[in-house]
């Protein structure tokens, strides 16, 4: 055999690219439990969900707002409230706000990354709601729902403000919820918590480019 036929041919061709792939980003969740001597409580949440839900707090038409908020926030939550109904709703709503205000912070941890502050304009029917979300690290809430009934369903309606004061403390937020206009109470609640959920959800959500900052100038949230 000729030595030019015994020399190694050289593949030529160019090896890929090899490209990083990001690692997946850890979802963020957040656990309660919250017994006092008017309601107990126990609550996980996934920030980065599905929209899956078990609600239970025996005030149906407050299970609904909780369903829907988590479906339209693609939130994943359980939550279990056993509460003294038998005195009043009060003390079941306000503490639910405030454990799921909580699980918020919680599952937020250092802040770092997430856009913090976010709105929602919602329609629904006849009914139009505006809700804003701030993760400032400060407690502040208005709710103005322009609710004329004292009761949707079995829900009291004038509570509808506790829960929102509950939430804004547990999660050191600044939660501002409006009805523009409307006709129907129950769509106004409701139009309240879909704008709030949606609100919610751009707040928490990661911007890839500041990933590593806080996103404040003070540097604390």
């Amino acid at each position: 055999m000729s030595k030019s036929a015994s020399k190694t041919v050289k593949n030529t061709a160019a090896l890929p690219e090899v490209v990083a792939v990001p690692k997946a980003l850890k979802p963020r969740t957040g656990s309660v439990k919250r017994d006092t001597t008017e309601t107990q409580i126990a609550l996980k949440l996934i920030i980065d969900g599905q929209g899956v839900y078990k609600v239970s707090t025996g005030i149906r038409f407050f299970d609904h707002m909780l369903e829907l908020f988590t479906r339209h926030g693609g939130f994943d939550l359980t939550l279990t409230c056993t509460g003294d109904l038998d005195v009043d709703q009060h003390h079941t709503v306000e503490d639910v706000g405030i454990a799921l205000g909580e699980a918020f912070d919680k599952a937020l941890g250092n802040k770092k990354g997430i856009l913090r502050a976010g709105y929602f304009v919602m329609a629904m029917d006849e009914t139009l709601a505006v809700a804003a979300v701030d993760l400032s690290g400060r407690v502040a809430y208005i709710v103005d729902d322009k609710v004329k009934t004292r009761l949707v369903g079995d829900f009291q309606t004038e509570l509808l403000a506790d829960f929102f004061d509950g939430f804004a403390r547990g999660a050191r937020a600044n939660v501002h919820v409006k009805t523009m206009y409307g006709r129907s109470n129950h769509h106004k609640i409701e139009a309240i918590f879909k704008a709030f959920a949606r609100a919610l959800r751009g707040a928490c959500s990661r911007d890839e480019r500041m990933k590593d900052l806080l996103p404040s100038t003070k540097g604390l949230l």
